[in-house]
């Protein structure tokens, strides 16, 4: 099943049959960690039979074992070096410097997006576990600023991000500032386009104003 995102050319989301356009990004929302596993690791290696950038910050418990579960998922496939499959603690993608900054968030997303573009312009698939978002991490309050900010830094780009959280840990209205800053969604096994999204620059005006310029 093909649900149209972008104008860009169509790629496989490597679960559920689906397909769906390059330049898009998806907020995950999952009830079990099964769940949560098909979406990050089929995303992944259907990126990894595509010698595609592959991004991943998993669960802190999924860690060590992350590269293993996709490569077991495509053992048709080369492993792959540490260039190509970037796997990330969530400290040391989210809040390197202890804080949490959107400014730096975008930095390191258009740091990676020049190396891709210096090495050869590969697509680039990004998926995160959105758990530790629950830790008390000074500036953590600006992480839905930042969410609304990464669309229009993916739009245009060959590029894919699934921001995964669990809808039995995170509060109901987190969820629904994620469904705001998300346009699209993945859900009780399906994607669909999210009735509950909101510009960037509408939500950016209305709750964190002081990024606007970042956009």
């Amino acid at each position: 099943m093909h649900l149209k995102t972008s104008d860009l050319a169509i790629m496989d989301l490597g679960f559920g049959g689906y397909t769906c356009n390059w330049g898009t990004h998806f907020c995950g929302l999952y009830e079990s960690e099964a769940e949560r596993d098909l979406i990050m690791f089929g995303f992944l290696a259907q990126g990894l039979r595509e010698q595609e950038i592959l991004v991943c910050c998993p669960d802190e418990r999924q860690h060590d074992h992350a590269l293993d579960k996709v490569v077991d998922l495509c053992p048709e496939s080369v492993r792959p070096d540490q260039d190509s499959f970037r796997l990330l603690h969530s400290r040391d993608l989210y809040y390197p410097k202890g804080f949490f900054s959107p400014h730096d968030m975008l930095k390191a997303h258009n740091d990676i997006w020049d190396e891709n573009l210096s090495a050869g312009a590969k697509n680039v698939r990004g998926t995160a576990e959105m758990g530790w978002a629950l830790e008390k991490i000074p500036g953590i309050e600006h992480l839905m600023a930042y969410e609304s900010i990464l669309n229009t830094f993916i739009w245009g780009k060959t590029w894919i991000s699934i921001c995964l959280y669990d809808v039995n840990r995170f509060p109901g209205a987190i969820i629904m500032n994620a469904l705001q800053t998300h346009p699209f969604v993945i859900t009780g096994g399906g994607i669909f386009q999210n009735p509950y999204f909101v510009h960037p620059e509408k939500w950016l005006s209305e709750h964190a104003p002081q990024f606007l310029q970042t956009i």
